[in-house]
């Protein structure tokens, strides 16, 4: 047993070195909670004011903006029409983007770092201008249709351009760089010994795939998938670009109440309201796969 002053010494290191931990993440914390949680505060506490005249935020107590939106099918439309596209372009991403980061995991050759810098590549250009750049290729008069036009292969021009499948194109180019990476980094640290041993046992590939390596990636899958969803959750640019006026989503129209409409308390109901959708959706899906990845 040790002596009572070799524990005391013990106790007063543990104690210092979780002082210098608390002097680290202090600063870190500081800035995070004047950045991030104290303008929450503030989004929410707006969300319960009212319009008064001449479009003036009044302060009250109330939860009419959020009876407003739930209770108005056009907002409540949009809200499903946000779900149901990032949903769909978390899914395209994970599908697109599992094969192409397992393949720069697993390369020896030279070519890795030139291959991976493609990826990040995309990353250098505003969402804006990979919007406009998509709105060049899908527009009526694009590239797509002009090609098809020249060849014959149609009589019309083919309507892309303004319809929800530009926009879940354009969402899906913005985020599957970081759909990639994520899953690039985790895969590299799954030891390929481990395949070859399942190889070994007899597994085909889709057995070592279903039995082996998703289950090994799985939590960077999870990392993947929730920060390609909250991406498109919140996107922005994409949808007024690619979407144009008659679609709307979320983001966009948290903009058109805060700026044009000037509608403050429900343009911050509309904020929370998207931002608890997230978190709520994020959370759940972490706790379901947690759940079944520890069975």
């Amino acid at each position: 047993m040790a002596p009572p002053a070799a524990l005391t010494l013990e106790r007063r290191e543990a104690r210092a070195q979780r002082l210098a931990a608390g002097s680290l993440v202090a600063p870190a914390t500081i800035f995070v909670a004047l950045g991030l949680v104290l303008p929450i505060v503030i989004l929410f506490r707006y969300s319960l004011n009212a319009l008064g005249p001449h479009k003036a935020m009044v302060e009250a107590f109330t939860i009419n903006n959020y009876v407003r939106f739930f209770s108005d099918a056009y907002y409540t439309n949009i809200l499903g029409r946000t779900l149901r596209v990032a949903v769909i372009c978390t899914a395209i991403c994970l599908l697109l983007g599992f094969p192409l980061a397992y393949v720069l995991a697993r390369l020896q050759s030279g070519w890795k770092n030139w291959l991976i810098m493609l990826v990040v590549l995309p990353l250098f250009v505003g969402n804006a201008v990979r919007a406009a750049g998509w709105m060049a290729l899908l527009g009526s008069k694009g590239v797509i249709n002009s090609s098809l036009l020249a060849l014959g292969l149609i009589s019309t021009p083919i309507e892309i351009m303004y319809t929800e499948g530009a926009v879940i194109i354009g969402i899906i180019a913005v985020n599957l760089s970081f759909m990639v990476l994520t899953l690039q980094s985790v895969i590299e640290g799954i030891d390929r010994e481990v395949e070859e041993a399942a190889f070994s046992l007899g597994a085909n590939p889709a057995a070592m795939f279903r039995r082996v390596l998703w289950p090994l990636a799985l939590p960077g899958t999870l990392a993947g998938t929730m920060l390609t969803f909250i991406l498109a959750m919140n996107a922005y640019a994409t949808p007024v670009l690619l979407g144009g006026p008659r679609f709307m989503m979320m983001g966009p129209l948290v903009y058109n109440q805060f700026v044009q409409q000037t509608n403050w308390p429900f343009g911050a109901a509309i904020s929370f309201v998207l931002m608890t959708a997230t978190i709520v959706l994020t959370a759940t899906a972490n706790l379901l796969v947690q759940h079944r990845y520890r069975r």
